[in-house]
C-alpha cells in the first residue's frame, strides 16, 4: 500500500533541488516535504496555496513525470519522489480545514470582473480577492471549473475537488454568475459602466476544430470536447473511431471504455510524434483496451464508418509535409465517429469588441503581462496560448494578477 510518509522520507533534501526547477510555478518542494514530515500540514498547505491556488488540482493532473518528479535526482538510480501524492494530501487537508472567511474584507477595493471560471479565472479570483478586490466571475456553464469540470473526466479529477475551490471562493466573498455568455447581451463596456475597474478574460477554447471533410455533419459524428461535458447522454454504440491523439482524444477514449464501448480506435495522422497526449495517460488508455492506428488520414465519414488512407510524411529543409496514399484507401466500419483535432476560442466577446485584437487562430493578443489592446482588459490561459496545462495557466495568471493590481492602484488612486 502506498504510504506518503515513506515516500516523503525518500527525499534526500538536495542542496540544489532540481524538482523545484522542474516545476513551472517553482513550488518549494524541499521545504514542503520537510514540513510534512514534521507534521506541519496546515502550514505547508498555506505555502502551497499561496504559491499556487490550484495546488489541489495540479497535484492530480500535472504531468509530474515531465516536471517535478521527472527532474528529481533520484531518477538517476531508481525513481523520483512522487511529490504529487504528497501535495494532494496536504492541499486537501488545508482546503478542508481552513476557513477562508477570515480573509473576507468588509471594505473592498475596486470591482474586478472575471469572464470564465476555468483554471486561469479561478487562480486570478483567489489572488485578487486576497488582495481585497470585489470579484465577480461570469461563467457560461452552470458551474465554474471550465476544463477542470467539463473537460477532464471524473476518474481523473473528481468534481468534488472543484466544488471545494468554489466553496472557498464564496467564503472570501467572490460572486458567481452562472449560465451567462458575455458578448451577446452584456458587453465589456456594460461591465465597465457598472463600476468595474478591470476585466480578465479567461474563456478557454471550447470551439472544436473541424475536419472539413465530407460527412462531418452526419448524425453519427460528434466532437470530443462536447462529448466530455456530458458523456452520459451520448449513445455512441459499441464500435467507435476517434480522430486525433491528443489529451482530449485520450480522455474521451477512456471515458467511452468506462461507458461500455467494446472497441475504441484512435486514428492518428502522424506516427509517435503525433501522439501529443500525456504519455502516462496514453499508456493507461492502451492498457484499458484503446487501440491506435498511426499514419492514417480520414478522407470521408459515412453513416456506418470512415474512409481512411495511409499518410506519408516527407521532410525537406526541416519542414514536414503530409501526403495521402490514395491507393491505400479503404473503409473502416464503426458506429460513431468522434473528432478530437484541437479547439479554438469562441468569438462572442471579440465579435462585440472590435478593439480587442486577435490573431489568425482567433486567440486574444496580449503583452507578456496579459494586457490586451483594450484598456483595462486583461486575458490569459488557453484563450491566449491555445491548449496548455493547468499549471502553465496558473503561472501566467500570477503574472497577470500582479499587473491588474498595479493597473488598478495607478488608475484609481
Amino acid at each position: 500500500m502506498y504510504d506518503n510518509v515513506t515516500e516523503a522520507k525518500r527525499c534526500i533534501a538536495c542542496k540544489v533541488p532540481f524538482c523545484e526547477k522542474g516545476c513551472p510555478v517553482s513550488t518549494p518542494i524541499k521545504e514542503i516535504i520537510q514540513m510534512y514530515l514534521n507534521n506541519k500540514i496546515l502550514e505547508a498547505g498555506d505555502i502551497l496555496f499561496k504559491n499556487n491556488p490550484l495546488s489541489i488540482v495540479c497535484s492530480i493532473v500535472c504531468p509530474h513525470e515531465k516536471q517535478c518528479e521527472g527532474s528529481c535526482i533520484l531518477n538517476r538510480k531508481s525513481r523520483g519522489v512522487e511529490f504529487g501524492k504528497i501535495e494532494n494530501e496536504i492541499s486537501n487537508c488545508y482546503i478542508d480545514n481552513v476557513d477562508f472567511a477570515i480573509h473576507k474584507l468588509n471594505d473592498r477595493k475596486s470591482r474586478v470582473a472575471i469572464i470564465g471560471g476555468g483554471p486561469a479565472g479561478i487562480a486570478i479570483a483567489f489572488i485578487l480577492a486576497f488582495k481585497g478586490y470585489d470579484i465577480t466571475i461570469y461563467e457560461s456553464h452552470s458551474q465554474i471549473g471550465g476544463v477542470l469540470r467539463y473537460g477532464i473526466p471524473e476518474f481523473r479529477l473528481p468534481k468534488v475537488t472543484i466544488d471545494k475551490l468554489e466553496k472557498k471562493l464564496m467564503e472570501i466573498g467572490v460572486k458567481i454568475r452562472p449560465n451567462i455568455l458575455i458578448g451577446p447581451t452584456l458587453t465589456l463596456d456594460d461591465i465597465f459602466n457598472d463600476g468595474y475597474g478591470a476585466i480578465f478574460i479567461g474563456t478557454g477554447t471550447w470551439n472544436p476544430r473541424k475536419l472539413k471533410i465530407k460527412g462531418e455533419a452526419l448524425g453519427n459524428v460528434h466532437y470530443a470536447i462536447d462529448y466530455l461535458k456530458s458523456p452520459e447522454y451520448y449513445k455512441l454504440g459499441e464500435k467507435i473511431v476517434i480522430i486525433g491523439a491528443g489529451n482530449v482524444a485520450i480522455d474521451a477514449a477512456r471515458t467511452m471504455i468506462r461507458n461500455g464501448a467494446k472497441e475504441v480506435l484512435l486514428l492518428n495522422r502522424e506516427g509517435e510524434t503525433g501522439i501529443t497526449a500525456n504519455r502516462k495517460e496514453f499508456n493507461d488508455a492502451v492498457a484499458e483496451g484503446v487501440q491506435v492506428m498511426n499514419f492514417k488520414t480520414v478522407l470521408e465519414i459515412k453513416d456506418d464508418g470512415v474512409v481512411i488512407a495511409n499518410t506519408e510524411l516527407t521532410e525537406k529543409d526541416g519542414v514536414t509535409d503530409y501526403s495521402v496514399d490514395y491507393d491505400s484507401e479503404r473503409f473502416y466500419k464503426c458506429d460513431s465517429v468522434v473528432v478530437a483535432i484541437s479547439q479554438g476560442p469562441r468569438s462572442n466577446i471579440v465579435s462585440a469588441n472590435k478593439d480587442l485584437e486577435i490573431n489568425d487562430r482567433g486567440l486574444i493578443v496580449t503583452n507578456i503581462d496579459g494586457s490586451t489592446t483594450k484598456k483595462g482588459v486583461f486575458s490569459g490561459g488557453d484563450v491566449v496560448t491555445g491548449a496548455k496545462t493547468v499549471v502553465e495557466a496558473v503561472k501566467m495568471s500570477k503574472i497577470i494578477a500582479e499587473k491588474m493590481d498595479e493597473y488598478m492602484r495607478n488608475e484609481y488612486k
